[in-house]
């Protein structure tokens, strides 16, 4: 009877520890969701990835090229999945490149709040035919399609208006919405562009989850001009009267500029960028009709 007990007690302990094992590999299915504080740190250096690293680095961009530049000719880069993103990679990319998906931002100065993870599968509305002056060939040039979430896109309709009715000129979406995954590439990107340093990457590009442009909640426009000044030339946008224009009336349409001069987001100055807040008046807590 008692070898009975025991042998009943022994396959007890072994199903309990199968049941342990399997919910923390489910768990770890899952942290594509989570809060980066509540992951395994990296392992990377960031203050200056290894010359190791930095051969991962081009490696891995040099396999997802092909798939990105199929995206960008197809105008469905800004809803790459992290699927989509990862499928090219071998197992051991997939687990180096999950380390800059999991940074925490508040350990590399980061002081923009974590949004969450854009899946690039949410609802959206698509801009076309949006044309500004080319600065290479003469003539206009079409900005490539750009998603806004619907009463985003509402809102920066009414916006614009409202400008051109004040100015007779608006401004365009030269970049909406985007998904995380894609943040994510666009991360690893520009790590080149920063000496390979995490830390300084991520006073220049946001981090995975932390970015405005995929977080509908709080959802980022980058502007761009007629004369096609923005993104690329900071100062020039900040003396346009478009600009000065959003500077008193954004706000009345939900607009606030994220990133302002001696701000204390740890992000350097982007006068272009600026987000729809749901904090600015009642009004901006309801989806416009």
């Amino acid at each position: 009877m008692q070898k009975e007990v025991l042998k009943v007690n022994c396959h007890l302990s072994l199903l309990m520890a199968a049941v342990l094992l399997l919910s923390i590999l489910l768990a770890g299915c899952a942290s594509q969701q989570l809060h980066p504080s509540s992951l395994p740190v990296a392992t990377v250096n960031i203050e200056k990835l290894s010359d190791d690293d930095i051969v991962r680095v081009k490696g891995m961009l040099e396999k997802l090229t092909p798939m990105l530049e199929a995206r960008r000719s197809q105008q469905t880069l800004a809803t790459l999945t992290f699927d989509e993103l990862y499928a090219p990679l071998t197992t051991d990319e997939q687990q180096f490149l999950r380390q800059f998906q999991n940074l925490n931002g508040s350990e590399l100065g980061v002081k923009i709040p974590f949004r969450g993870m854009a899946t690039g599968k949410e609802e959206l509305v698509v801009l076309k035919g949006q044309r500004v002056k080319d600065l290479e060939k003469g003539g206009t040039k079409e900005v490539p399609p750009q998603f806004l979430p619907k009463n985003v896109y509402l809102r920066y309709g009414d916006m614009m208006a409202a400008m051109q009715k004040d100015l007779g000129k608006r401004l365009y979406v030269e970049s909406g919405y985007r998904s995380s995954a894609y943040q994510l590439y666009l991360f690893i990107f520009y790590l080149s562009n920063h000496l390979y340093s995490i830390r300084e990457t991520a006073r220049f590009v946001a981090l995975p989850g932390y970015s405005e442009h995929g977080s509908p909640q709080h959802q980022a426009i980058d502007f761009i001009n007629e004369e096609s000044l923005g993104e690329e030339t900071a100062k020039e946008f900040d003396a346009q009267p478009e600009f000065a224009w959003l500077i008193k009336n954004a706000a009345k349409f939900c607009f606030v500029m994220s990133y302002p001069k001696d701000g204390k987001e740890g992000i350097t100055y982007e006068p272009w960028h600026w987000r729809q807040e749901q904090t600015l008046g009642p009004a901006c807590k309801l989806s416009p009709p």
